[in-house]
């Protein structure tokens, strides 16, 4: 089977999967890449997520990462489904981020990408390499434009001229060679919505993101309190954000998830001020069983609340 073939049969696989796009990349080091992440990383713009200065060399690198691997393929898949058009509306309510109002994304990316896996392996032959969905030093959205999946907008995310970019990324790293994907290039044109959007300036220049004020950061991945100076820049975001994605022109016409696992969970939704204040730690495990929202522990979660009643209409 020539390498065309092989390329067009995996991405077919991956699409009846359930994913929405499927690109293929040369592994290799990302020179331009490493250089603007050293850069954000000695400006501190990684806030306390001192993880991500852990193992540089296998991140920029993924020969470095998975030995002898000589292709990246990169999947998408969107989680937006429409009950988020309705609770765009509900500014009122307080909100949770789109991607974790579903089962938690790791699982559900894995399950899949293992199939993928073992899919190209039957079709190849023996074949090494390993699957990553946003758990080891992958530069994810990277790979993703590589491969010809999209291209970074001005608010750090990948953007899909179909899709959007309400999915999520995941990849295989294997030693196994295709026909590789053409970049798209980059259709922000001239457009600042997203800038101009960020209540606390996290972006401070097209394509940049610091994340000591990212909304995001601040409520899931900050382990302490929210700052004062931060809490009223919030209105109702209780975890996480989207702020920058939803004035995106781009997601006008988002793509549906077809993976029932991402559908909302009507369960942690729609609730008031007063439900997510009373919360205890009991039912916040059973409110958020197999959810990311785990990723915020109870405390976290419980002064990410106090600080959206604060703000809130009802309180």
């Amino acid at each position: 089977m020539n390498l065309a073939k092989r390329t067009q049969r995996v991405r077919e696989e991956a699409l009846r999967l359930g994913f929405d796009g499927c690109g293929f990349s040369k592994a290799k080091r990302l020179e331009k890449e490493e250089r603007r992440l050293e850069e954000w990383l000695n400006q501190g713009r990684h806030g306390t997520m001192s993880w991500m200065e852990n193992y540089f060399d296998k991140r920029v690198d993924p020969t470095k990462l998975v030995p002898g691997s000589k292709s990246v393929v990169s999947v998408i898949g969107s989680y937006y489904h429409p009950d988020h058009q309705r609770q765009q509306q509900e500014s009122d309510k307080p909100k949770i981020a789109k991607y974790a109002q579903g089962r938690d994304y790791h699982r559900v990316y894995k399950s899949k990408l293992k199939k993928l896996f073992n899919f190209t392996k039957e079709l190849v032959g023996d074949i090494n390499g390993r699957i990553f969905v946003d758990s080891a030093p992958v530069l994810d959205k990277a790979w993703a434009a590589r491969s010809g999946l999209g291209w970074i907008g001005k608010n750090s995310n990948l953007l899909n001229k179909e899709i959007g970019s309400f999915f999520f990324i995941g990849e295989m790293i294997i030693d196994a060679e295709f026909t590789y994907s053409t970049q798209v290039t980059d259709h922000c044109g001239t457009c600042t919505r997203c800038i101009d959007a960020c209540p606390t300036n996290a972006i401070y220049e097209p394509y940049r993101v610091d994340s000591n004020k990212c909304i995001s950061y601040l409520t899931i991945e900050l382990k302490e309190q929210i700052p004062e100076k931060y809490r009223d820049d919030l209105g109702q975001w209780m975890y996480g954000c989207d702020i920058c994605q939803d004035v995106c022109p781009w997601n006008s016409d988002a793509t549906y998830t077809r993976m029932d696992d991402l559908v909302p969970r009507q369960k942690i939704l729609n609730h008031n001020i007063d439900f997510w204040k009373e919360l205890d730690n009991a039912q916040y495990d059973a409110l958020f069983e197999g959810s990311a929202i785990r990723r915020a522990k109870f405390e976290k979660f419980k002064d990410n609340v106090a600080a959206v009643a604060g703000n809130s209409l009802e309180s």
